[in-house]
């Protein structure tokens, strides 16, 4: 199935922000989060403060529960942070970005846009009941989150790092 852009992308932000929580931590500094901004095409306030840092820090673990739950538990989710938020979806259009759903205002803190923006397009997932794309690495020693955009659902490791890993280690037994 075929998301929209804007659901795509702010579950590929999500991800990576809920994964950026595992060793090595990737999300320590300011400018690690500037970083997470400008390529995730963020746009509205950005203070890059550590007060910010913290804060989006602070969001991994939730969002975590959100991803990996089942469907009803998902559902609870999405509606307490819609609602914690108070989203009233709207359509707009900005940049190079044609029209998609920001469902709080620009001037919002970061930390809510990206709770709100992925409870959004979590509401895609559920009602397509596409749950199944979001997934635990299949590396036994990870924990990150893996999203399969994948036509034939295919994608088992977070990265490519644990996909190798796994492949030597299957090569060597297979050699023994």
């Amino acid at each position: 199935m075929t998301f929209a852009h804007d659901t795509e992308a702010a579950l590929v932000a999500a991800v990576e922000l809920v994964n950026s929580a595992e060793e090595p931590d990737t999300l320590t500094e300011a400018a690690q989060l500037d970083e997470f901004f400008r390529k995730h095409v963020y746009t509205g306030a950005h203070t890059g403060d550590a007060v910010e840092l913290m804060a989006v820090r602070a969001l991994r673990a939730p969002l975590r529960r959100m991803l990996t739950s089942e469907r009803g538990t998902a559902v609870r989710l999405v509606n307490e942070t819609l609602v914690k938020y108070r989203a009233v979806p709207q359509l707009v259009k900005h940049g190079e970005v044609d029209y998609h759903i920001h469902a709080v205002s620009a001037a919002a803190p970061l930390p809510v846009r990206i709770a709100v923006e992925t409870a959004m397009a979590m509401i895609d997932l559920i009602r397509s009941d596409e749950m199944s794309r979001l997934s635990t690495c299949a590396d036994s020693t990870c924990d990150g989150l893996v999203l399969d955009l994948s036509r034939n659902r295919s994608r088992r490791y977070c990265s490519t790092a644990c996909g190798n890993r796994n492949a030597v280690a299957a090569y060597r037994a297979r050699k023994k």
